[in-house]
């Protein structure tokens, strides 16, 4: 096999696991991986963990509740997720933006909710999300938030981009904020500022 050849293959593999999302340090992780591609047999990318018989089982569960909230039942788009945490599903839920008129309601941010008050903390970390849809910004950033270790995802934003805004969503958050579709513009900063000052200094605050 010529150094071409391989080069090839070995970026091959490295995208052929491109629907499993790290929370952190994907674009470091990235780059990595790219350089390694490229400095021949010495080195090898690092393989991601393998998928499982169990891993696709959660992943139906999620595509079930997906159908169920979208098609069945109607209670918003058609979006399910599963949250598991050393083998037992913290959580199963359905979008529901329509049955209770919550813009937020997303199935994962309600699988979210409904894993964190099972365990009673605001963190998830360990946990593995299975989400029928690639998550939305919201979703994305409150798994960030949840830490949520991994999260795997069915149907790319490319195959519903003509029904929802989440690839709209995504390519919005990065233009200058004058010119995002709900513009933003900071106001009375020097005050706000003054309470971090003073949150700052607590030794009990809030962390998570």
């Amino acid at each position: 096999m010529s150094e071409t050849d391989r080069h090839s293959d070995t970026l091959d593999k490295m995208f052929s696991q491109a629907r499993i999302i790290q929370r952190r340090d994907f674009l470091a992780t990235g780059a990595a991986m790219m350089g390694m591609a490229y400095v021949g047999d010495a080195i090898a990318a690092p393989a991601a963990p393998a998928v499982t018989d169990k891993d696709r089982e959660y992943m139906r569960q999620a595509i079930a509740l997906m159908r169920k909230a979208g098609v069945v039942d109607k209670t918003g788009g058609p979006f399910g997720c599963v949250i598991v945490r050393d083998g037992e599903v913290l959580a199963a839920e359905g979008n529901s933006v329509l049955r209770d008129n919550d813009p937020s309601a997303h199935a994962e941010v309600n699988a979210i909710r409904a894993a964190c008050k099972k365990i009673g903390a605001p963190n998830l970390k360990g946990a593995t999300m299975f989400t029928s849809c690639e998550c939305c910004p919201m979703c994305y950033a409150t798994a960030y938030w949840a830490r949520i270790d991994k999260i795997y995802y069915a149907a790319a934003w490319t195959d519903y981009a003509d029904l929802f805004d989440d690839s709209n969503i995504a390519k919005d958050m990065k233009r200058p904020y004058a010119q995002r579709t709900v513009p933003i513009r900071p106001l009375l900063r020097n005050e706000a500022q003054q309470v971090w000052l003073e949150f700052r200094k607590m030794p009990d605050r809030a962390k998570y």
